[in-house]
Order: C-alpha cells, then sequence, then structure tokens
C-alpha cells in the first residue's frame, strides 16, 4: 500500500467499487477521507483505505454493511510500511454469510444453495430426492446438484471457508445418488467397472455416474475412491469388464500410465473411458474416449455393454 493520500477515484478504482458506493459508506457509516487540505478536496490516506478493503470484503461476503462498517472502524492504522498491524478488532472470517453462485441455474438449484448455507440436511436431502424422482440422475446432476457443488467450491476457493457446507451437502448428494441406485438394481452381469484413479478422492460423479447407469438398467461395479494402479488392474483381469470408468478430478491424479497400465492388462476392456476435468485430451493413450459429460458417458457405458450383449447372443 502506498503513503500518499488517495483521491476518491483513484480508492474506487483500487477496490473495485463505484466512487458512488464510496460517497454510501462516508455518508451512512463514516467511513469517509480523512486527510484535509484547506482548499482541495478530503483525500484517503492508507488508513482509511485500509478501512475500505475490510468493508468492501466483508460485504462481498454477505455481512450487512453496518456491521461490515463496524468492523472497519474498529481495524487499527497501518504500520508504517504500510500494512495493517494484527488486531483483535479484525473480523472472524465470515464463511457462513454471502451466498452460493450457480450461475444460470433454476430455482430449484437457488433454492438447494439457500438451504445448504442454513446447513438444512432435511430440505437438502428433500430437494435432491424430489428433483431425482421427477428429473432423473443426469438431469438432476448437471441442473441442480452441479452448480451448487461447483458454487461451494468457489466459494471455498476465495474464503477458506464453507469446509462445513461442502461436507454437509457432499454427504446428502452421497446418500440420495445411494438411495437412487439401490431402487433401480439391474439384473446381468456387471458390465462396467467404475474407479477412481489412483489418490483421487473425489467420488461424487463417479456416483452419480453410478445411480445414471442403474437408472438406464446398466449393471456396474463401484471401486470407489484412490484405486492404485495395480489394484485396478487386477480387478480388470479378474472381472473382464466390457468398460472402465476411470474419474479423474484434478490434474494431480491424472496420470496416463494409469490408462496405459489398463490397456496393457490381459482382459482390457473393450472401452475406456478417462472422466474428469483431471485428464487432458492431448494426453490420453490411442484408443481412450474422454466423455464431454454424464450423459455421453452413460450413453458410451450402454453402448459397449449393448454391443457385448448382442455379441454373446451371437
Amino acid at each position: 500500500m502506498v503513503d500518499e493520500a488517495l483521491s476518491a477515484g483513484a480508492v474506487a478504482r483500487r477496490l473495485g467499487v463505484a466512487v458512488t458506493t464510496l460517497r454510501t459508506w462516508h455518508q451512512r457509516y463514516g467511513l469517509g477521507p480523512s486527510e484535509h487540505v484547506p482548499g482541495h478536496h478530503r483525500r484517503y490516506t492508507p488508513a482509511d483505505l485500509a478501512r475500505l478493503e475490510i468493508m468492501r470484503r466483508l460485504t462481498a461476503e454477505g455481512v450487512s454493511p453496518a456491521e461490515a462498517a463496524r468492523w472497519a472502524r474498529q481495524a487499527p492504522d497501518p504500520s508504517p510500511n504500510g500494512t495493517a498491524t494484527p488486531s483483535r478488532a479484525h473480523p472472524p472470517a465470515r464463511d457462513g454469510g454471502g451466498s452460493i453462485p450457480v450461475g444460470r441455474a433454476g430455482p430449484a438449484a437457488r433454492g438447494l444453495a439457500r438451504a445448504a448455507m442454513r446447513l438444512d440436511a432435511a430440505v437438502i436431502s428433500e430437494t435432491i430426492a424430489h428433483s431425482l424422482a421427477t428429473n432423473g440422475v443426469v438431469a438432476t446432476w448437471e441442473g441442480l446438484l452441479r452448480p451448487v457443488l461447483a458454487g461451494i467450491g468457489e466459494r471455498h476457493a476465495a474464503t477458506a471457508g464453507l469446509i462445513e457446507v461442502e461436507h454437509l451437502v457432499s454427504r446428502c448428494v452421497s446418500e440420495a445418488l445411494a438411495a437412487a441406485s439401490r431402487a433401480r438394481v439391474p439384473t446381468g452381469p456387471a458390465r462396467i467397472l467404475l474407479s477412481c484413479a489412483d489418490e483421487e478422492q473425489h467420488t461424487l460423479p463417479l456416483e452419480a455416474l453410478a445411480a445414471a447407469l442403474a437408472e438406464a438398467g446398466v449393471s456396474y461395479r463401484m471401486l470407489g475412491a484412490r484405486v492404485p494402479v495395480a489394484a485396478l488392474v487386477e480387478a480388470v483381469n479378474r472381472t473382464g469388464p466390457a468398460a472402465v470408468v476411470l474419474w479423474s478430478h484434478t490434474r494431480a491424479t491424472a496420470d496416463p500410465a494409469q490408462l496405459s497400465a489398463l490397456l496393457a492388462a490381459p482382459r482390457r476392456p473393450l472401452l475406456a473411458l478417462a472422466a474428469g476435468p483431471g485428464w487432458r485430451a492431448d494426453t490420453l493413450p490411442a484408443g481412450v474416449v474422454r466423455p464431454v459429460d454424464l450423459a455421453e458417458a452413460v450413453s458410451l457405458a450402454a453402448a459397449v455393454r449393448d454391443s457385448l450383449d448382442q455379441s454373446t447372443r451371437d
């Protein structure tokens, strides 16, 4: 932070707010410029700017302007090097404040996001169950669950908060998807093997795929999170699946060597699917397919199952 006093326009640009917002904060909450030189407009000092930064951050996180201003006024003056000194007057992180962004998702997603912020497990579960029964797994995942989960992740990345919200919502989603899978248990051999990549712990998208496959009448086996490549190959050799879906949420877990090992297995599957945003299309071994979304993954898995069943009948 610079030491010289700043004009309202300069402060507005630095904070990313309108000059009219600064005037409102000044008039309503007393967070105005404090340096006065006779014959000139008042200027904002480093201490003024530090308080306004607190005001902007807290209001962006959903704290009411009045409360945010109260915290901002208690902030200490910056130290000589231009940084604020620690103080108990600084507000705690407002991880539970604000809202979860859901983009252009519909009212059901906005309602689910509000219930998530309230930690209202009953409403969360009821909303998900109703959508699954009414719209099916794929539409529920794409239109309801993905936007809310992505919004929670976005808020966590910005504030380091909402961990409790993410845990509660994830549990409710997992339970609802498991119930949907149990409600429609497919018959016949399990032709599809579902697995997370080694060290991959994000399983909800794979659970959504399992529920969607069950809804489509496609039998599957689920290995779950953090499957070492040796264990995956062993499972393939023991069960001989028609297709294997390997899920990776992050680049850190998307090692193409896992797919190469899968393709080199003695009982290699007819179809290997690299699912999830972790995989880069230009690094995938030849013969591996990267589905663009849940619907395509279900369609591909069903198609290879049908092809194998047809060849068996012939």
